[in-house]
C-alpha cells in the first residue's frame, strides 16, 4: 500500500493529471474559437465545406476529405489565432541582453580554448 501511495503522490503523475485537465478545458476553448472562425468562413464561402458525397470511381473518399479540410482549417485557426500571437508576445517580452551575454560567454570560452591550444603547441 505504501508503494501505491508513493506512486500516486509522485510529482510527475500529479503534474500530468493537471496538464490533462487543463488540456481538456483548453480544448473546449479552442473548439469554441474555431467554431466562430469556421462560421465566418462558411458565410464567406457560402456554406461549410462538405465533400461527404464525393466518391470517384465508387470509392467513398468524401468523408475523409471533409475531415481533412476541417482539420486544416482548425490548424490554420490555431496557428494564426493562438501560436503566432504567443510567439510575438514572447519576442516582445524577452530580454535581448540574455542573448548578448550568452554570445559573450561563448566568445570567452572559444578564446580560452584557442589560448590553451596555442600554449600546448609551443
Amino acid at each position: 500500500m505504501k508503494g501505491f501511495k508513493e506512486f500516486v503522490m509522485r510529482g510527475n503523475l500529479i503534474e500530468m493529471a493537471v496538464a490533462f485537465i487543463m488540456g481538456t478545458a483548453f480544448g473546449k476553448v479552442v473548439e469554441a474559437f474555431t467554431n466562430i472562425i469556421l462560421s465566418l468562413v462558411s458565410k464567406v464561402l457560402g456554406g461549410e465545406p462538405n465533400f461527404d458525397n464525393f466518391a470517384p470511381g465508387g470509392v467513398p473518399v468524401g468523408p475523409f476529405l471533409t475531415v481533412t479540410v476541417s482539420f486544416l482549417l482548425l490548424a490554420v485557426v490555431i496557428y494564426f489565432g493562438i501560436i503566432l500571437p504567443i510567439n510575438k508576445y514572447k519576442e516582445l517580452t524577452s530580454k535581448p541582453e540574455e542573448a548578448e551575454e550568452a554570445a559573450a560567454t561563448e566568445t570567452e570560452l572559444l578564446s580560452e580554448i584557442r589560448d590553451l591550444l596555442a600554449s600546448k603547441q609551443n
